[in-house]
């Protein structure tokens, strides 16, 4: 387990935070809620390994680490906002982890935050930073998550610092849209943790003539950035597959078509093997479009992948030069490539990812106004041994 300590140089007032829907949340999550009507925030205190989720005596853990914590840095307990990520069950070691906070507070540096993004890893194969420099600002964000993945609100954590001054209930406002436009238009798994939270804390030290248009721009980039970082490092993923719908009647419609292609499994299967298997894609948006309790008018409906047109007037656009190209998009997407050892371990042969291509997806639904971008990754072998071999 490493303990990771986010703090500020004073508290401020201008924090927010978005938690996962599910209705078994960790305890960090229930103490998160509760922070969120306090006057201020000074700290964040992070553990990976154990996620502190429905354990015996795991909210009276979460408040000994805060109280700690809180000790260590001359703060309140009130201040300290806990997170868990890692196995769900298990209870916290909570003797040994107070035992290592001063070790956790003596490492506390302003030179980088990439210790940080280390840190609060689990089975991700690398730490996720995005910053944006916005005047005489800056916001950075980093991101753990890799599998059980669909936030609703992977096993996923995600903390954005600014030191550019922004009002606490606009920080809410903003962070909960961008949270919208990315954290919840992606799925690795469709699995939505119990522990899903993204913080966002204003330092407030750098006043200047940024407009709050600004500053939101810039954090949904920031978010959408690490978004799709989260689903580039899933577990087992080797495409990255962004699925954008037009032409929906409003964008929650379009949100969940493209939800729809990027939770088929035998879609996804079929990307991992870099088989351009179209009728699988097909099935999936007529699966969904079947099963809503109103009709839609599925007759104006093309698809593309690639850029190429593959489905149009209720008929396949398919030729064998044209699959020819869309299993080379496929393989241009591809992350690397992965065979298992003699054991039967697939290990990626990589620590970063290669490149930021995508399986490119395009649904165009109708005339309507509807659209939205849903990011999601390919179902593969080493997905299936790393959940298999989870805990043993």
């Amino acid at each position: 387990m490493t303990l990771t300590l986010i703090a500020l140089d004073q508290p401020t007032s201008d924090f927010a935070a978005v938690f996962t829907r599910n209705a078994f949340p960790g305890a960090p999550i229930i103490l998160g809620r509760q922070r969120l009507a306090e006057s201020s925030l000074g700290a964040i205190i992070i553990n990976n390994k154990i996620s502190n989720v429905c354990a015996p005596g795991g909210s009276d853990a979460a408040e000994k680490i805060s109280t700690a914590t809180a000790a260590i840095l001359g703060l309140d307990s009130s201040q300290i906002l806990p997170s868990s990520t890692g196995i769900i069950g298990w209870t916290l070691p909570t003797e040994a982890m107070i035992s290592a906070l001063p070790a956790a507070a003596s490492q506390l540096q302003a030179d980088s935050i990439l210790p940080a993004a280390e840190g609060i890893v689990t089975t991700d194969l690398y730490p996720k930073i995005r910053s944006v420099s916005l005047g005489e600002g800056r916001i950075v964000g980093i991101a753990k998550g890799a599998g059980m993945t669909e936030p609703n609100l992977a096993t996923m954590l995600v903390y954005i610092l600014t030191d550019l001054a922004v009002p606490r209930d606009t920080l809410r406002t903003m962070l909960q849209s961008a949270v919208d436009q990315s954290f919840n238009r992606i799925s690795i798994d469709s699995d939505t943790s119990t522990s899903d939270t993204v913080a966002l804390i204003s330092s407030g030290t750098v006043t200047s003539n940024v407009s709050l248009r600004a500053f939101g721009d810039a954090l949904n980039e920031i978010c959408r950035d690490l978004a799709e970082d989260v689903v580039r490092n899933g577990e087992g993923v080797r495409h990255v597959i962004r699925t954008t719908v037009t032409g929906a009647k409003d964008n929650e419609f379009a949100h969940l078509t493209g939800k729809a292609v990027v939770n088929a499994p035998l879609f996804k299967c079929a990307v991992a093997g870099n088989d351009p298997n179209v009728g699988r894609l097909v099935q999936a948006i007529g699966r969904f479009l079947g099963n809503l309790p109103d009709q839609v008018d599925a007759s104006a409906l093309r698809l593309t992948m690639g850029g190429h047109a593959i489905f149009a007037n209720g008929v396949f656009q398919l030729n064998p030069t044209k699959e020819i190209a869309l299993v080379e998009h496929l393989k241009q997407a591809e992350l690397y490539s992965s065979a298992p050892t003699a054991d039967g371990v697939f290990t990626p042969p990589v620590d970063y990812p290669t490149h930021e291509r995508c399986v490119e997806i395009g649904i165009e639904i109708g005339s309507g106004p509807g659209q939205a971008i849903v990011i999601g990754g390919d179902l593969t072998h080493e997905y299936v041994t790393e959940n298999a071999d989870y805990r043993s």
